[in-house]
């Protein structure tokens, strides 16, 4: 664990918008975002984890660490050890619930920058607009640290039920759920500005706004519903940053703003479980597990789990993936460091999530370009069935559209930088104890980003392959840490 610098800032407040790609951020679209990047540092490759979808990503931001180290390996994933008879949903409560009982409380397997805060007296508070599941593995364990957790989901869906009633008691019902989500996004900036930073005052702050990621989703990101959702989720973050502008002590008040992951559109739907079925695999992408040898989940990228039978049947449909024309990347369990144990694939350890207990047997991505969408906005890709609609926004795999993130950390007196350093979503929670003067956790392989980098960031590409098969991943690494700037096949 390093030693702790010296405090540069006595709070700290984040902005998270979820889905946000910053060839978006545009002084018509998010001008308050903007404003803070106008004094701040812009980490312009910053990158998010794989997969790249939202609750993998937000514990990657709260254990400062991707799912090699944190065990959270997929919004949804099967968990057999913790619930048997169904595909774990991390975005459910009560699923939550029960797994957390069965990990005793650890279910995201490493120490957060939540836990560390509580370690060291210091308070954190949350504001989260999106799933309960979301809320959840922002601050995993918020109850236990005495901390404090609002979801616009209502008191069941948070640990701390009083942060709804004191939320409710101030500013009233609940908005009704709408898309855009903006009354949501709303009721969120005016539960950070009237309650919890002029009266709660934690040491760190955190919003988490669900827009424009649910929008994009089922309008399509480049379409005037998407856009209203950005513009409200701006303007709410600019009524934060107006209060924080005006306190006496704004200067020792630092700012993060961010994205957890990004999105490209769906240019097809691509019935590859279907297909298995009909190409003789017993295969189940169901809730529900029945008796199939495999078990699957889908998305852009999935992942395949031997739930029964002989191992050789995942080496059947691994091969069997490697010749579909849909599909673009096959990942197994590691065997030497980039390749995986099966043939032509890739290693689950290379991309940072084969944690040693919860990790799949495969993983795939499918195909996806540059290739500009209807919005003319470049990243069109595929996905297995499922319900965001042809040409809606998706996420989870390695299209650098899905993975380059906003990334600004706010100074009061900088002159507005943008750099080029390596960086990503599992550098915020280091870079908040470091502002505030705190050590990392020992299992956080992110780095403070408010310190210069140890070295220079090294670009590799690995690659490997089986009969007509080829693909390949770029990763840049520095400072112990790696980033997955995107691949190919």
């Amino acid at each position: 664990m390093s030693c702790p610098d010296l405090p540069s800032a006595d709070r700290v407040v984040i902005a998270v918008f979820d889905g946000l790609r910053p060839d978006l951020v545009t002084p018509e679209l998010t001008p308050n975002i903007l404003r803070l990047a106008a004094r701040g540092t812009w980490f312009r490759r910053a990158r998010s984890v794989f997969p790249s979808v939202t609750r993998v990503a937000t514990s990657s931001i709260a254990a400062g660490a991707p799912p090699i180290v944190h065990g959270i390996v997929g919004n949804a994933f099967y968990h057999r050890a913790a619930i048997a008879d169904r595909i774990f949903d991390t975005s459910d409560a009560a699923q939550i619930r029960r797994a957390e009982a069965h990990h005793d409380g650890r279910l995201l397997a490493a120490d957060t920058f939540g836990d560390m805060l509580a370690r060291a007296g210091k308070q954190l508070a949350v504001v989260h607009t999106g799933s309960a599941g979301s809320a959840h593995f922002i601050n995993p364990r918020a109850r236990a640290n005495g901390h404090w957790t609002f979801s616009m989901h209502g008191a069941g869906a948070t640990q701390t039920p009083e942060a709804v009633e004191q939320a409710l008691a101030l500013l009233g019902p609940l908005p009704e759920r709408e898309l855009p989500r903006l009354q949501e996004l709303a009721y969120g900036g005016r539960v950070m500005t009237e309650l919890v930073l002029p009266k709660l005052q934690p040491d760190v702050a955190l919003i988490w706004f669900n827009e424009p990621d649910t929008t994009f989703h089922y309008r399509g990101l480049g379409s005037p519903e998407a856009m209203a959702g950005l513009r409200e989720a701006d303007r709410a973050f600019g009524t934060i940053l107006d209060w924080v502008e005006d306190q006496p002590d704004a200067e020792r008040i630092a700012v993060i703003v961010a994205s957890d992951h990004g999105q490209i559109s769906t240019g097809t739907v691509e019935p590859l479980f279907e297909t298995a079925q009909q190409a003789g695999f017993d295969l189940s992408a169901e809730k529900a597990i029945n008796g199939a040898t495999l078990v699957a989940t889908g998305g852009m990228s999935g992942e395949i789990r031997l739930r029964d039978g002989e191992r050789s049947e995942i080496d059947r449909i691994a091969a069997w993936l490697m010749q579909h024309p849909a599909v673009g990347h096959v990942f197994s369990r590691d065997r030497n460091g980039v390749e995986g144990e099966i043939a032509g694939t890739l290693s689950l350890g290379l991309m940072n999530t084969g944690h040693a207990e919860r990790q799949p047997e495969l993983m795939f991505i499918l195909k996806s370009t540059l290739d500009a969408d209807q919005y003319g906005l470049p990243g069109l890709g595929a996905m297995t069935p499922g319900d965001v609609p042809l040409g809606g926004g998706m996420h989870g795999g390695i299209n650098p559209h899905e993975l380059n993130t906003v990334l600004i950390l706010g100074e009061s007196s900088g002159q507005g930088a943008v750099s080029q350093e390596p960086a990503g979503i599992i550098d915020i929670g280091p870079t908040v104890l470091g502002l505030l003067g705190l050590s990392p956790a020992a299992t956080m392989m992110g780095r403070n980003l408010a310190v210069p980098a140890r070295e220079e960031g090294r670009v590799i590409r690995h690659s490997a392959g089986r009969g007509a098969f080829a693909q390949h991943v770029e990763l840049v690494e520095q400072d112990g840490r790696r980033f997955i700037l995107g691949g190919g096949h």
